[in-house]
């Protein structure tokens, strides 16, 4: 299958092209690098043996674009590309909604105007906002994001939906992630934030490495086991085979479907901070601070669509996701940058 990767050259784009080029597919990448690295597909191409082929354009830029999908005729898309950093959103709401909503626009004119119709779409689990109890589910209830970053997936998800209605011959799937966190078992490829980490696991690896001073607890006197608030963190290796297991579903399955992407299992702050500890070999320094506005004690996915009806379950525990992660970031402990 010819796929193009909007985004690909990011953390799950980029371990999801590494996945689609290990099974034969022809693959495309669209990245204008706000966010990414061009080393990570360099490095993608050294473990695979063979390159996707890169298309420096935004994707918000309909023409370039265009251009790119006259030339490159892909089968299918996977669409990573947007911002994603909450706290940014909620400082920077209109240019979130802007960005991520614009791109997305201009990636259905495109595929409208070249007859491709399969997608697989980046979502996320912060959809369901606080309307649900953990496990959630897919079909459990309104969704309505707490932060702009959120609710431009909701609102992407509602336009995917109206598009698949009105158009019958659309192959859409709605991935909502929960916690990615590892990185590929060779350590050549993981996450590399800009700035300080908003997500937790890169936020202790650095802490591990030297890089930042503590990890700050956020509350411990939530009603969990240890205090500390729990999450479903998945695999990043496990998520960018979720993406080659939703392609396939649509191969022989049209209209819309949102699966959740987890382990529907949780990990508190604490046990993280643990994992990362034995990992590393290294105490990891921490210090409790007050709660957060809007954080939730628990949430993690109920599994059981994505493994009835893409044959895909989580195959790696929270160990394999701390060795991974620190074996990435121990070798390379300013992120792309070291490799400059």
């Amino acid at each position: 299958m010819r796929v193009l990767v909007t985004g690909g050259a990011g953390y799950i784009g980029s371990h999801t092209v590494l996945t689609l080029l290990e099974r034969g597919d022809d693959v495309i990448v669209v990245d204008n690098f706000a966010n990414s690295s061009p080393v990570s597909l360099e490095r993608v191409a050294g473990i695979a043996g063979r390159a996707a082929r890169l298309h420096t354009v935004d994707v918000a830029d309909e023409d370039a674009l265009d251009a790119v999908f006259t030339e490159e005729k892909p089968d299918a898309v996977i669409h990573f590309a947007g911002l994603k950093a909450v706290g940014e959103s909620v400082a920077e709401p209109l240019r979130y909604y802007r960005e991520n909503l614009g791109s997305t626009f201009s990636l259905l004119s495109v595929m409208q105007r070249h007859d491709v119709r399969t997608l697989v779409f980046s979502s996320s689990a912060t959809v369901y906002g606080d309307h649900q109890n953990a496990p959630y589910r897919e079909d459990g209830g309104f969704l309505d994001a707490a932060n702009p970053y959120g609710q431009t997936k909701v609102m992407i998800e509602r336009i995917l939906t109206d598009l698949a209605q009105a158009d019958p011959t659309w192959r859409i799937a709605l991935l909502r992630y929960f916690n990615p966190i590892g990185a590929h078992r060779s350590g050549l490829i993981g996450e590399d934030p800009r700035g300080v980490p908003n997500n937790l696991a890169p936020y202790v690896a650095q802490v591990a490495v030297g890089r930042l001073a503590e990890v700050g607890v956020f509350g411990d006197d939530y009603a969990t086991a240890d205090g500390t608030g729990e999450r479903d963190y998945i695999h990043v290796v496990d998520l960018a085979e979720g993406h080659v297991a939703a392609l396939e579903h649509l191969r022989a399955h049209a209209g819309v479907r949102a699966w959740n992407l987890g382990t529907g299992r949780a990990t508190s702050v604490l046990e993280l901070i643990a994992a990362f500890e034995r990992a590393s070999g290294r105490p990891i320094p921490h210090r409790v601070l007050p709660r957060r506005d809007g954080d939730l004690a628990q949430a993690w996915a109920d599994t059981t669509r994505a493994e009835d009806e893409l044959g895909w379950r989580a195959q790696r525990g929270i160990a394999e996701m701390a060795e991974d992660a620190w074996r990435w970031q121990s070798g390379n402990p300013q992120g792309y940058e070291t490799a400059r």
